[in-house]
C-alpha cells in the first residue's frame, strides 16, 4: 500500500473512515466516525498544526479498520455483559496501520498515546476522571488504569507530553450528538492527507 501514490492512499484511508465508522462508538451516543469528525474539528478550532488535526482526524482508526473477530480483539466487561468497551490495543492497530500508509512519525505516536494520555491525566488531575464519560470511564479498566510510578514519570518528561494531552482533550470533547451540519466531512480533510503524504507538511522527531 505504501508504494502507490499519496492520492490513492488518502483516498482509501477516507473512504475506510466513511465506510466502517457508520457502528456504534463503545457506548457513546454518536458514532465512530462522527466522533473522529468533531475530533478534528476540535483541533481545527484550536489553531492546530496540520499533522495534529490529522492525529486527531485519525486518533481511533484502530477502532475502524475492518479486522478478524477475533476474542483478543475485543474488550468486555468482567460481568459478561455484552456491552462493547472497545478494541484491545486500538491505539497501537491504529498507529501502526498508519505508518505502514507512510504516515510521519509524529502523527503516529500521537495516535499511539491517546490512550496513555488518559491514564497520565486521571493521574495527575484529580476532576479529570470526573469528565470523562461512562463508556469512558469502564474502559480505562481495561486499558490499565491511571499511571503510577515509572510509567508516570516517563510520560511526564516526553517531549510530546503537551500535544499528547492536546489530542486527548479534543477526544473527550468529541462526544455531541446532532452536530453534523456544522462538523467537517472527512472528505475535505483529503487534500490535508496528501500533502502529509506527500512530505510537504512538517512532523515530529
Amino acid at each position: 500500500m505504501a508504494s502507490l501514490p499519496a492520492p490513492e492512499r488518502a483516498s482509501y484511508l477516507i473512504d475506510l473512515l466513511e465506510n466502517h465508522g457508520q457502528g456504534d462508538y463503545i457506548g457513546e451516543s454518536i458514532n465512530q466516525l462522527e466522533h473522529s469528525l468533531q475530533a478534528a474539528h476540535q483541533a481545527q478550532k484550536s489553531g492546530a498544526r496540520p499533522d495534529l488535526i490529522l492525529a486527531a482526524l485519525f486518533h481511533d482508526i484502530g477502532q475502524i479498520i475492518p479486522l478478524a473477530a477475533t476474542k483478543e480483539a475485543r474488550m468486555t466487561l468482567k460481568n459478561n455483559s455484552p456491552e462493547n468497551v472497545g478494541r484491545v490495543g486500538h491505539e497501537t492497530i491504529g498507529a501502526e496501520f498508519l505508518r505502514s500508509l507512510g504516515f510521519g512519525q509524529g502523527v503516529c505516536r500521537l495516535v499511539g498515546s491517546h490512550v496513555n494520555a488518559k491514564r497520565y491525566l486521571t493521574a495527575v488531575n484529580a476532576d479529570y476522571l470526573d469528565t470523562l464519560s461512562p463508556a469512558s470511564k469502564k474502559s480505562l479498566e481495561f486499558q490499565g488504569g491511571s499511571f503510577k510510578g515509572e510509567e508516570l514519570e516517563r510520560f511526564k518528561h516526553d517531549p510530546l507530553r503537551d500535544e499528547m494531552v492536546a489530542l486527548r482533550l479534543w477526544d473527550d470533547a468529541a462526544k455531541v450528538p446532532d452536530i453534523e451540519a456544522v462538523t467537517p466531512r472527512a472528505r475535505e480533510y483529503l487534500d490535508l492527507v496528501v500533502q502529509h503524504l506527500e512530505g510537504e507538511g512538517p512532523d515530529w522527531l
